[in-house]
């Protein structure tokens, strides 16, 4: 029989774990403008729950670049993206949102508990966002924007790299997948996965309510609520 207790704890980053003060998006549209050669204005699209390449596609393509265009430069996009993030990826703009640390600690000294991440960045981005917080020393794995444009194609590949690194096979509401936008609970949804929606980033409350959350949290700082939604289901 398989232990109910067990539990996969996926987490979000931007919104969710940190938030970094825009450095991301100046990096993005910089990198943009480098290699692309493009003017817009980046600061009219929602990147909420968006993985990095889906974001370039979106981006691009309203400005009338075709997906073979698109396609040919992503290598010296992302190039372009990881050197501007890490100047500004500094500790003064990168910070834990309210209530994450303590979670992550508490969740840590748990037996029973596996983190990773499921995000839209590359990973080379996330790594550079968690470092001056701190955070990065509490996920050695995860699935990424780097490993599909397609957030849905992310939970069932943090399931696998979970499967590999201890031999267990998270299955549906073991899977908790914690995040702030529309769309990290929407990934959940075709793997029965426990979706955890905090409003901490640009999401409204009643958008992410309308998505039927398992649990729903206005903040991390609800410790006590957190971890009885995390462990209990």
């Amino acid at each position: 029989m398989r232990p109910a207790s067990r539990r996969l704890i996926l987490f979000d980053i931007d919104g969710t774990l940190v938030n970094d003060g825009g450095a991301s998006r100046d990096a993005f549209a910089q990198a943009l403008a480098t290699v692309y050669g493009y003017r817009g204005d980046v600061g009219r699209y929602d990147f909420s729950g968006r993985t990095d390449p889906y974001i370039a596609y979106m981006v691009l393509r309203d400005d009338g670049f075709s997906d073979e265009e698109i396609a040919a430069k992503l290598p010296a996009l992302w190039h372009a993206y990881i050197a501007g993030l890490q100047r500004n990826a500094t500790p003064d703009r990168v910070r834990s949102l309210p209530g994450m640390a303590a979670l992550l600690e508490a969740l840590r000294a748990m037996d029973t508990i596996t983190l990773a991440l499921l995000t839209g960045n590359i990973e080379p981005g996330a790594r550079l966002k968690l470092e001056p917080p701190a955070l990065n020393e509490y996920f050695s794995f995860g699935a990424f924007g780097s490993d599909s444009a397609n957030r849905s194609d992310l939970p069932p590949i943090a399931v696998e790299r979970a499967s590999q690194r201890d031999g267990y096979r998270f299955e549906g509401p073991d899977v908790v997948i914690i995040g702030d936008s529309i769309y990290d609970v929407r990934c959940g949804a075709p793997y029965d996965a426990t979706t955890i929606a905090v409003a901490s980033g640009k999401t409204p409350a009643e958008l992410l309510r309308a998505e039927h959350p398992s649990h729903f949290f206005e903040s991390a700082e609800d410790l006590r609520g957190m971890l009885a939604a995390i462990c209990e289901g």
